[in-house]
């Protein structure tokens, strides 16, 4: 083995891109001393999004006290690059789901008011170009919170500004644009989405998504039509059919909602962060690519870091191998597109706090690496 690129995406609530790639290595050195070994910290437009830019556009990192997903107050960080004057924001760092206990119901009342804090914030410095990561939220509410802490306002039919949260979707009738951030017309939005789910319907925010921040089977088909009625709303006032937007309903139609308010692309995670950390150039010449993601499911082939690793990869027949700390579902696509194996990086059935621990998963990366490195040396 002569060139080794790691690329692997954070296992959310237990290690980042770079612990793990470093783990990785570690399993790697112990059995190629000599090897040269790539560690590229990336992301799919999730959580980790700002470590992978910020570390490869040198950037620094900005901390602003903002409100949560239930209002409750949180320090949420976003990436700052000055000579370009970009922003990058991840969702998950204010409104996303590890921020509130998992209680039932929750979904309904989330906001995404937070979030646009971050986006004001950056706006205030000057920001021209933002980077939304929008994966790992906690919300339902198409991004209305977002849009308010801009100087949207949403009015039932009383006149009142709506309450939080996507039980109040369907309750908008009006918006007033009159105190919007003049900011934002100047500034051009990037919508990074790790799916590609629509605005509603079977596969659509709430339907999907909504279950797994708590929703009851009742909830969801509220939410649903409520996300029904607004894009027609939207439709009519706006002139923009979300629904026909590949990538809309992520989080909670965030996606959706900012094509409309902050005329943004919505654009995949994984390619916009290949793209910028010119991932295709550097790897070439590569004998082995080892990627992996926290969970490996049916989600995975549709705009997760392990499909867009194997998609370069295969323009250069590049073999590549995924680890992972969930394995439960296999996907045939996958194996469609040549991954040459998964391995899970646990030997037995463990307790989920164990399991989110960091020294037990870079050990357990660490072991898997070294095991698959001595196989692949006895091969050579």
């Amino acid at each position: 083995m002569k060139k080794i690129v790691i690329a692997i995406d954070s296992f959310k609530g237990c290690l980042s891109s770079k612990a793990l790639a470093d783990a990785v290595q570690q399993g790697i050195k112990s059995v190629f001393p000599s090897a040269l070994v790539c560690k590229l910290s990336i992301a799919d437009g999730g959580e980790g999004t700002v470590d992978a830019l910020v570390e490869a556009l040198q950037g620094e990192r900005i901390t602003c006290q903002v409100s949560g997903p239930l209002r409750n107050p949180v320090a949420a960080t976003y990436g700052w690059v000055e000579r370009q004057k970009l922003a990058i924001i991840e969702l998950a760092a204010a409104s996303g789901l590890p921020l509130i206990p998992y209680e039932q119901g929750n979904v309904m009342r989330t906001t995404t008011y937070g979030t646009g804090q971050l986006v004001a914030d950056a706006l205030r410095r000057g920001c021209r170009k933002v980077l939304l990561a929008i994966g790992g939220s906690a919300t339902n509410d198409a991004g209305i919170g977002l849009f308010q802490a801009l100087g949207y306002r949403f009015l039932d039919k009383e006149g009142d500004e709506v309450a939080d949260g996507g039980a109040h979707l369907g309750e908008i009738v009006r918006v007033d644009e009159a105190k919007v951030m003049p900011e934002v017309a100047d500034c051009e939005f990037e919508v990074l989405v790790d799916v590609t789910n629509p605005f509603y319907g079977e596969r659509g925010a709430a339907q999907v998504f909504a279950p797994q921040k708590g929703a009851t089977p009742q909830q969801v088909l509220a939410l649903d039509r409520a996300m029904r009625k607004w894009a027609d709303y939207m439709l009519g006032r706006y002139g923009i059919d979300v629904q026909q937007l590949e990538g809309s309903g992520a989080a909670g139609g965030v996606g959706g909602g900012c094509a409309v308010f902050l005329r943004a692309r919505l654009e995949s995670g994984i390619a916009s962060i290949k793209r910028v950390l010119h991932f295709d150039e550097l790897i070439e010449g590569a004998d082995l690519i080892i990627t992996g993601e926290g969970k490996v499911d049916s989600q995975t082939a549709k705009g997760k870091v392990v499909s867009g690793v194997l998609e370069s990869a295969k323009r250069r027949h590049i073999p590549v191998i995924a680890l992972t700390g969930n394995y439960a579902e296999p996907d045939p696509q996958l194996d469609a597109e040549e991954l040459l194996s998964v391995f899970s990086i646990h030997p037995a059935p463990i307790a989920l706090e164990d399991a989110l621990n960091p020294d037990y998963a870079a050990r357990q990366i660490e072991r898997v690496v070294r095991n698959l490195m001595k196989l692949i040396q006895i091969m050579c």
